[in-house]
């Protein structure tokens, strides 16, 4: 069996893509803050009849991220590194010229610090298994939004660590995976007070990053909407195929 570690999949997109590779039959290695919510995604997750260890904590912890690595090492490989937990530090979200120096230092060290450090902690099994790697990003990082420099900012320092990465590791797959708005527990954070019911909701985005991991192009980054017209346009017109 195929084997993934997603981060941040007790909700949201997380929680989507792993019931899908769940549904495939995928082993999988999850982490998230909230014991409740993770163990309820991790006994959805079983009755597909997937192997899942769960893990409870901070992926920005030194120890929480061996631990990770130890589950893998016990289901034997590792295909698919999905670095999906995030924050966006405080909220409402603040002007860069008012934002808290150590605020800003922890939302990177969550958003580009720990996705690094779990790369290099499970490069040599990715490598081994010629897998891919999934850092997820945003629109924010390649567009000035007035709020949003800490997050933002953090997502291009990821997006250049996956374009490095790609250079110097021939051997796997480095994506930049850029989902799109969505019905989130975190964008609601980002809009607080506001109707956010008109963003998609994770499970409609999951299928353009299966399509992205199936077709396996060069590293890179992708957009989810660009992947889910793509894939609408070969329906559309097979005899292109």
């Amino acid at each position: 069996m195929p084997v993934a570690i997603v981060t941040g999949a007790s909700e949201g997109f997380g929680r989507a893509l792993a019931e899908d590779l769940a549904k495939d039959g995928w082993d999988l290695v999850i982490d998230a803050r909230h014991a409740g919510r993770l163990q309820a995604t991790a006994t959805a997750l079983a009755a597909y009849g997937t192997m899942v260890h769960a893990l409870v904590g901070d992926i920005a912890d030194a120890g929480h991220r061996q631990a990770l690595m130890g589950a893998v090492e016990s289901l034997g490989r590792l295909d698919l590194l999905v670095n999906n937990a995030s924050t966006l530090g405080p909220t409402p979200l603040p002007d860069l010229a008012s934002f808290p120096i150590e605020d800003l230092a922890g939302v990177y060290r969550v958003n580009v610090l720990a996705p690094l450090a779990i790369i290099q902690l499970a490069l040599p099994v990715l490598v081994a298994s010629k897998g891919s790697i999934v850092n997820v990003t945003s629109d924010a990082a390649v567009e000035a939004y007035e709020g949003w420099g800490g997050y933002g900012s953090s997502k291009a320092a990821l997006e250049q660590v996956s374009q490095v990465l790609a250079a110097e590791q021939p051997g796997v797959r480095v994506y930049s995976f850029d989902p799109g708005d969505m019905r989130t527990r975190m964008h609601q954070d980002a809009f607080p007070g506001e109707d956010i019911s008109d963003r998609p909701a994770p499970t409609t985005v999951v299928p353009a990053l299966r399509r992205l991991l199936r077709n396996a192009p060069p590293s890179g980054r992708y957009r989810a909407s660009e992947l889910l017209d793509s894939q609408l346009s070969e329906r559309q017109h097979p005899e292109s195929m």
